[in-house]
């Protein structure tokens, strides 16, 4: 009598699908974490540096400057003394500005997003990225984000809205410290840096911890 042959088992797709998936770029998220909570902390601690608003808005301190070199004079002082508040007000100009045109808001998040996820915080184990069956090294991923970038920077509208909106947010600032007068104000040198060392450092402190994260 013949023995049964055994039975066939069904092939599962699982494997093919787990590859598939398996193509996409993962994001570090100890990365990310770190990223998001240095960003933070460093804009709490640069905030907790600013002056008074009603400081920076008192009319009895506005006078007109005597001459060209009396208005750079002022506007230096002002400039150490009022550093946050006026980094404040670029940020202002910019944000609104950007909200006014939603469509290139969208794009801008979408650059940055595809900035974070295919490069800036991937898992270093993540597989490489695959698009329409060809594999793209992470030299070439940078290359095509970079083309990206200039491409909707100076060939769109955003580019041209983040000037004029940084530009017109310059303007304000350059007014106010030339009309400011800073005789009253008490210019405090032990702190100096805290605006470059606030709200722009976590984008060297921040990328390097990101960095030592995502090798570990």
């Amino acid at each position: 009598m013949a023995s049964a042959a055994p039975p066939i088992l069904p092939v599962s797709s699982a494997g093919g699908a787990s590859t598939a998936a398996s193509s996409a770029p993962s994001i570090s998220v100890p990365a990310l974490r770190l990223f998001l909570s240095r960003l933070s902390e460093s804009a709490r601690r640069s905030l907790a540096h600013r002056r008074p608003w009603w400081e920076l808005l008192d009319r009895s301190a506005f006078a007109r400057p005597e001459n060209l070199s009396d208005a750079a004079s002022r506007l230096r002082k002002n400039l150490a003394y009022f550093r946050v508040n006026y980094l404040a007000v670029l940020a202002a100009a910019l944000a609104l500005s950007l909200l006014s045109h939603p469509f290139s808001l969208l794009l801008l998040l979408t650059l940055l997003a595809a900035w974070a996820f295919l490069y800036l915080f991937r898992a270093p184990d993540s597989a490489p990225l695959v698009l329409f069956g060809r594999q793209f090294s992470d030299r070439e991923v940078l290359a095509g984000l970079v083309l990206l970038t200039l491409f909707v920077v100076f060939l769109t509208s955003i580019g041209s809205i983040i000037m004029s909106a940084l530009t017109i947010g310059a303007a304000v600032v350059c007014v106010h410290g030339a009309f400011r007068m800073p005789e009253d104000l008490f210019l405090d040198d032990q702190d100096p840096g805290v605006a470059a060392g606030g709200l722009l450092s976590f984008l060297g402190g921040a990328s390097a911890s990101s960095a030592a994260a995502v090798r570990i």
